[in-house]
Order: C-alpha cells, then structure tokens, then sequence
C-alpha cells in the first residue's frame, strides 16, 4: 500500500509501519475516524468544503454537521443517518459530498447519550451502546433535526430524503414509516433484525406505514443480513397495499460485503460504492427531492 503523502500525520497507521496500539487508537481519535473499525486511512476519502457552509452544530442538545452550498437559494434537505459507530468523520465526509450534490445535508449523533461511541476500542462496547437507542428516541431527535432544519434559511424540508448507513439504513426504514415529510428514503446495508434490548422491531414492521419509497442497497456476502431477511423484506414490499412500499426497491451486490461504502475500512469497494451513489442520487431526483 502506498504511503498517504497528502496527510502525513496519518503515515504511521498504515500496514507496513509497526505501532503500539496507545499510538494507534490516538492516530485515530486525532483524524475522527471510529477506533474498532480499524481504519485504512490512506484509501479514505476527504471531501473538502470548497464551495460549501456548514460545519458542527448543536440543535437543542443533540451535536449535528452539516453542510450547503454557499451560493443559490433554499436546497432540499437530505438527512444523513450514521452507522453505529455514530457522527465521525466518515459521516461528516458524507454529509459534506450530499451537499456537493446540491442538497442541505444534515447529520445528528444519534448516540450521544450512550457516549462518544466511536473512541471505544471494544466492538463489543460500542454495540452495547448503540442496543440502547429506542426507536422511539432516535425518532425525536431526527423531529428534531428536521424542525431546526425547517428553520434554516437554506433548507426546504417539503423536498426531504433520508438516507443511512449499516443501523442508520435501518433507521430510513423507520423513520420513513415515522414521518410525513419524507419523500424518499436509501438505506444502505440497514439491519433487518431486532437489536436488544431496546430495538424490538425490524423494516418489516414499517413496510405498511412507508411515506416515502425506499432503495434498499445491500451486500451479497453480507454476514450480518443473510439473503433469507432480504427477501423475506422484498416480498413484503410487493404483497403491501401501501403505494410506497410497491414503489421500493432493493439492490443486492453480489459478493459484497457488509460496509462496501465505507471507504475509511477494508470493506470498502469502490465500484459498488460508486454505483450505489448514482443510485441514490437518481432515486432522490426521481422522487421529487431535488
């Protein structure tokens, strides 16, 4: 693997150089990136803010990102849902490429009362945090979020997507079926599974209530969401008398992994990354969020 020479403070966590594991969770905090999922930050993407506003927020007292372009007038607001390692850098990173595409993206830390997550050095530990995030709380927080948002200058909340990550694919399921104002959703990899002991329900339980279609973009050789749940959901989706459940689709990569979006790790697979991005950008645009 070639060196990172556009961030040399980052060298040392490369494969090829031998650290001690103190220097190496400290390398990671530094950059924001989740500890447990062992970063190969050299293949991370950074998109800059060049022709965006934004940056860190607090709504109430939930910590936020978010990002716009600085020029024309109100944009379409598109949520951004992070994985369960919670609002680092990664997700800040796509929040900042959402809105390079035209849109007011915004994301909350969803597990901010558990803790800051993504510094934990135990797998185990941040899962056991994250398990203690009801539904019901992630849904007041995003309210939250999309309140704030209704009052931002920049932002048009009648033209709302949604759009997550590993538990925050599962979340657009949830909160498509929650709120009204979404017009459509893009989960990616969401879980399809409980998760105790506050998660009791799965996707299944919102199909009937969708507000808004939602493309579901999963992995073929994904451990964690056997094929079995993803077509038990697609059969769902077509057997429903909801319109918006009929409308949404599900996308199987085959022989991708769990996390194929997420380039800061091993996981990451370019191409089905990148194909996954232009499909959610047209399904936005195809449901009226642009």
């Amino acid at each position: 693997m070639k060196r990172d020479l556009e961030n040399p403070d980052l060298n040392s966590l490369l494969p090829d150089v031998q650290v001690d594991r103190r220097g190496f969770v400290a390398a990671c905090i530094a950059a924001g990136f989740a500890v447990t999922a062992e970063p190969v930050l050299a293949q991370a993407i950074k998109t800059p803010m060049d022709g965006l506003e934004g940056g860190d927020t607090k709504i109430g007292d939930i910590p936020a990102y978010y990002a716009v372009p600085k020029d024309g007038g109100k944009r379409a607001v598109v949520l951004v849902v992070a994985e369960v390692f919670g609002l680092h850098e990664h997700i800040k990173d796509v929040v900042r490429r959402v809105a390079k595409e035209g849109y007011f993206a915004v994301a909350n830390e969803p597990y901010f009362r558990q803790g800051e997550l993504w510094k934990l050095e135990d797998l185990k530990q941040v899962l056991a945090g994250a398990n203690q995030l009801s539904d019901e709380q992630a849904f007041k927080d995003l309210d939250a979020v999309v309140g704030w948002a209704g009052k931002q200058a920049r932002a048009n909340t009648d033209k709302m997507g949604i759009t997550g990550f590993c538990r925050g694919g599962r979340t657009v399921w949830m909160y498509d079926g929650h709120e009204r104002k979404v017009h459509a959703g893009v989960a990616w990899y969401g879980g399809l599974g409980p998760a105790e002991p506050a998660i009791k329900t799965t996707p299944l339980d919102a199909v009937d209530k969708l507000h808004g279609p939602v493309l579901g973009l999963y992995g073929g050789a994904d451990q964690g969401i056997p094929q079995e749940q993803i077509d038990k959901l697609l059969a769902a989706l077509k057997a429903s008398g909801n319109k918006n459940a009929k409308a949404s689709m599900i996308h199987v990569y085959p022989g991708m992994p769990h996390g194929f979006n997420a380039d800061y790790r091993p996981s990451y697979r370019k191409e089905a990354a990148d194909d996954g991005w232009k499909r959610m950008l047209a399904w936005f645009k195809q449901h009226g969020v642009a």
